[in-house]
């Protein structure tokens, strides 16, 4: 039966090889079901509420993508975008979790109008290339200071701005567990981020009972930093349905749709077109296999990430973990998804998980990102200069939407200034316009 519905063996496959490549791409992703709980918990989600959220949408997704557009490709709440949620739009900007909820939803109906009307082509066409990497590159520097800010590695300082944290039992267990997690991640092995996180939080057990003080780190003010309250417990629905559909369309928070929908645009698209080039899944055309239906999967992926209450889901990168491993049909993601499901049950032991043991995975996740600083032409200025600006903006400015607005305003006043107009779409004009009328509305 699975044979006759994924196609297996004509794609050069088999059901065990798919089967073990699900796995090994579950636990390439299954830190998501830990760190993004912690970091949508930092915008006032319940953690519980948050991680039946995240293990729904990964769920679903990632069956939809299996079922419907017969990729084996991951679908789960993404990074970036819920850095994007939680940092910029609600700590940084004030805007209500549930109206960002409301925002994310938003953006998820305009993605999925993008996708049914497959435009894709045009709004690549309209936003240079260099800026795309650049922002992508910028998002990963971005999750890396959120990584070192929630260990204790980077604090304020009045003198230089930042500064080195003092070094205590929470940080050195952090430098630790970065330690480790980065031998993991060089030496390829399977679930190198979630053995991190694991061994990152047992050494946390010493803190506050063998050894230092973590109430400066732990929510509740324990000196104990990991404090076990159970293992299992029923899933936590709290923040289902709690977004303001109509508060987020006030024209104040347009900017912010835009925002979210870009990310997750170009953050679904770039991944598509990423995994499947490097997979060889690609079609007769050259062109990423089933690329509409797996976007219209993203898309609606994206669209109910906010009512269950979290940011959008898109397709990972990780997905590649399995492809290399020989898995090639959907049943590879019908797999991962299958996996997420019994986290369902386990908040309780989840929520062990301090802020220093998810940081290393943070970090991991930024040099992941980096991947693609080596596609921008340096050599060119008019190119440079504005993509430099958007990627470092939005980690020094701790916002996404900075980043961007800055890169799109550099790139057509840089490219304007040199002559080369012709090079700017008229879409880039509108959104130069758009930039600025965000600017001087804050």
């Amino acid at each position: 039966m699975l044979e006759s519905f994924f196609k297996i063996t004509s794609q050069g496959s088999s059901v065990r090889r798919d089967i073990l490549a699900g796995i090994a791409t579950f636990l390439a992703a299954m830190y998501i079901i830990v760190v993004n709980p912690t970091i949508m918990s930092a915008a006032g989600i319940p953690f519980a509420s948050a991680l039946t959220a995240t293990v729904l949408v990964s769920f679903f997704g990632s069956l939809m993508m299996g079922l419907y557009a017969r990729n084996p490709i991951l679908v789960a709440p993404g990074m970036g975008i819920n850095a994007l949620f939680t940092y910029t739009m609600v700590i940084g900007a004030g805007i209500p979790w549930q109206t960002a909820l409301g925002c994310v939803f938003w953006a998820g109906i305009l993605f999925a109008v993008l996708a049914v009307f497959n435009v894709r082509r045009y709004i690549i066409d309209a936003i240079p290339a260099q800026l795309r990497y650049a922002i992508s590159c910028g998002i990963g520097l971005f999750i890396t200071v959120i990584g070192l800010v929630n260990a204790g590695f980077l604090v304020s300082n009045p003198a230089t701005v930042v500064g080195l944290g003092e070094m205590s039992p929470t940080l050195v267990t952090f430098l630790i567990g970065l330690a480790i997690t980065a031998v993991l991640v060089a030496r390829n092995m399977p679930g190198a981020l979630i053995i991190g996180i694991v061994a990152t939080t047992v050494m946390a057990t010493a803190i506050g009972r063998l050894w230092g003080d973590a109430s400066a780190f732990s929510p509740t003010g324990s000196a104990t930093l990991v404090n076990f309250e159970g293992i299992f417990a029923l899933p936590d629905f709290s923040a289902v349905g709690q977004l303001d559909l109509i508060g987020a369309l006030n024209v104040i928070y347009w900017p912010f749709i835009f925002v979210v929908l870009f990310t997750t645009f170009f953050d679904a698209l770039s991944t598509f077109m990423g995994v499947c080039q490097a997979g060889k899944l690609l079609d007769r055309n050259g062109e990423p296999r089933n690329i509409r239906q797996s976007m219209m999967v993203d898309a609606m992926s994206a669209v109910i990430s906010a009512p269950l209450g979290t940011s959008p889901a898109n397709a990972y990168v990780e997905s590649a973990a399995g492809i290399s491993q020989g898995g090639r049909s959907g049943l590879v993601a019908v797999t991962a998804a299958l996996l997420f499901l019994p986290f369902l049950f386990l908040s309780p032991l989840l929520s062990l998980v301090p802020s220093i043991a998810t940081a290393p995975a943070l970090i991991m996740v930024g040099v992941f990102m980096l991947d693609p600083i080596r596609h921008i032409n340096w050599y060119e200025f008019d190119d440079a200069i504005p993509a430099f600006i958007a990627m470092i903006l939005i980690p020094l400015t701790y916002s996404i939407t900075h980043g961007v607005v800055f890169g799109f305003l550099a790139f057509v006043v840089v490219k304007a200034g040199v002559g080369k107009r012709h090079e700017i779409r008229p879409t880039m004009w509108i959104l130069a316009a758009l930039s600025l009328l965000l600017l001087f509305q804050e």
